[in-house]
């Protein structure tokens, strides 16, 4: 596992100085909104009060006038309708939020996930025959289909019309579909580019709406889906994806639809519910249906409205789901050792592993966890269909795609973005294109990118972590890409003598500062870390939450890093 340095995050001083009083609250929270853009009490309130209003004109999306009326056509005359997903969590929301806001204008509609194993990512030429055979006339493909240039020229020779809701970087040439809405595709003036693909689904929705008198208050029984959906799809959580993700929550931990509900049953989760207990919790027993079974499941799970029902299938998900950990552990596992004992990997900058046997559901999750521990791109491969395929991985700074697109020659088809991307390639290019990737990675990581850095929002001492910091801080959720969870650090920490090593090099924290607070916390594999300092003070690299014990809430921390940090806060 890769050292770590600290990065501080830099604010305009006048700005956090203005905000501080402006806002009357602790100037380190004022150096937190500055970091994110806020430059005025207006910005504050928008940043701290989300509102519907703030939601964008969905005909703003190019083609959406010719998707509305294909749509209000094919709702006329009772044609049937069916709806395409991807068959992750962003793919099942979508599909389940389109046929629950259809169903309510009576709509002819049937639903459609590909299978994972046969079929792989994006519109297949079954799917395409599955809507023919079912006697579907419009495809509403989302979380997919921007680059389904076969696929959608083949329905089109059936008769079959397709409007693409997608937000994955299109190629040069768009398919042949009636409408594709997608906020990254060239000419589209919406002003947000960073939507879930159920976000762009629920666009379309609100367009219809909209054209039918209605406003985005008439959507709120779909907000949870949508906030599922960017939650585990780690699109950036700032601007419309925050309004929309504060309401869904809103509804999560209020009133949640029953399929979700089961789900929160079966996870173990307590209300309320943080982005962390979705992407964590209900997520991965979300994607378990696709990964290992029938997407489809999970679409059924969200739009079940019996309570006994949506509990056995949850229950259903969760063993699924307990079966891919296992599974995804063991692989892990197996990767890691691989990458630990072959010599040659010592002076590589990118990790590239095969083997026939893994399970095309897990590599996705090997890639990530691989990609981290070792803090290098990372593409894992196995084979399917009698090629290989597989997910490719990055690390912050890094351009995936571009990398991967310097060796397209090689693939038969892959996709993606700067992060993450999928490719299928045939089985004789691996050990090519293993090393053309190490070249590319060789000569296009930044310096930067090759070391592990903690982004640090400033210091905190334990004295000054009260109730009214706590209340304000937490009204900067809900968290995600662009919207960190801050990281502080407090100086001159010292173990109470309490603190204790848990299994895999887990530490149970039990430390102070001075004669001031004890403060509990977990940090994960820094065992050796706190066994080098251990009875002697150190700097604390932690972020805040809050535990319940015994029916009681109380803060504590949860510790990044152990180091005797020189570098000035700037």
């Amino acid at each position: 596992m890769s050292a770590s340095r600290l990065r501080w995050l830099s604010c305009d001083k006048a700005t956090a100085q203005h905000l501080h009083e402006t806002l009357h609250i602790a100037p380190l929270l004022c150096r937190l909104l500055a970091q994110r853009g806020i430059r005025s009490f207006d910005d504050a309130r928008r940043f701290f009060r989300p509102a519907l209003g703030d939601l964008h004109d969905p005909f703003l999306l190019r083609d959406m006038e010719r998707a509305v009326e294909r749509l209000q056509r094919a709702l006329q005359h009772g044609e049937r309708i069916l709806l395409y997903g991807d068959y992750d969590v962003d793919g099942s929301t979508s599909v389940a939020l389109m046929f629950a806001f259809l169903s309510g204008l009576q709509a002819n509609l049937d639903y459609y996930l590909p299978d994972r194993e046969k079929e792989g990512y994006g519109v297949s030429m079954a799917g395409v025959e599955y809507a023919r055979n079912s006697g579907a006339s419009l495809v509403v493909a989302m979380d997919c289909g921007v680059k389904a240039h076969e696929a959608i020229a083949q329905a089109h020779r059936f008769g079959i019309d397709f409007i693409v809701c997608d937000h994955h970087l299109p190629d040069a040439q768009l398919p042949g579909a009636v409408a594709v809405l997608d906020p990254k595709q060239p000419g589209c003036r919406y002003p947000y580019k960073d939507l879930s693909g159920c976000g762009v689904a629920f666009k379309l929705a609100q367009a219809l709406t909209v054209r039918r008198g209605g406003t985005p208050d008439d959507l709120a029984p779909l907000f949870d889906l949508v906030a599922v959906s960017i939650a585990c799809d780690v699109v950036p959580m700032t601007g419309e994806n925050r309004v929309l993700t504060h309401f869904g929550m809103e509804i999560i931990n209020r009133e949640p639809r029953v399929g979700l509900w089961a789900l929160i049953q079966r996870s173990g989760r307590r209300y309320p519910l943080s982005i962390s207990d979705v992407v964590f919790g209900l997520g991965p027993m979300i994607n378990a249906a696709g990964r290992l079974g029938d997407a489809r499941e999970a679409v059924r799970l969200l739009l079940s409205a019996d309570r006994n029902s949506a509990l056995e299938a949850a229950g259903a998900l969760a063993t699924r789901n307990r079966q891919r950990r296992e599974a995804d552990q063991s692989t892990t596992a197996a990767a890691r050792r691989r990458v630990e004992e072959d010599p040659q990997q010592a002076g590589r900058k990118s990790i590239v592993l095969f083997d026939p046997e893994w399970h095309k559901g897990i590599i996705g999750i090997t890639a990530s966890r691989i990609a981290e521990y070792f803090h290098r791109p990372a593409v894992m491969l196995t084979q399917s269909g009698g090629k290989a395929v597989g997910s490719a991985r990055s690390v912050p700074g890094f351009d995936l795609h571009l990398a991967l697109s310097r060796c397209s020659e090689l693939f038969s088809s892959f996709g993606g973005h700067a992060y993450a991307a999928g490719i299928q390639l045939p089985l004789e290019n691996v050990p090519v294109f293993a090393e053309q990737f190490e070249r590319v990675v060789q000569e296009t990581m930044p310096p930067e990118a090759e070391i592990r850095e903690i982004e640090i929002a400033g210091r905190l001492d334990f004295a000054d972590i009260s109730p009214a910091f706590w209340r304000t801080l937490r009204q900067f959720a809900p968290f995600g890409p662009g919207n960190m969870t801050p990281i502080f650090v407090a100086s001159d920490v010292e173990d109470t003598g309490q603190s204790r090593m848990l299994a895999n090099n887990h530490v149970r924290f039990c430390v102070r500062q001075g004669g001031g607070p004890v403060f509990s916390g977990i940090g994960f594999g820094l065992g050796q870390q706190f066994l080098a300092v251990k009875g002697k003070p150190f700097d604390l690299v932690f972020s805040l939450m809050e535990d319940t014990w015994q029916g009681e809430r109380m803060l504590s921390l949860q510790v990044r890093d152990i180091r005797d940090y020189a570098q000035p806060c700037v």
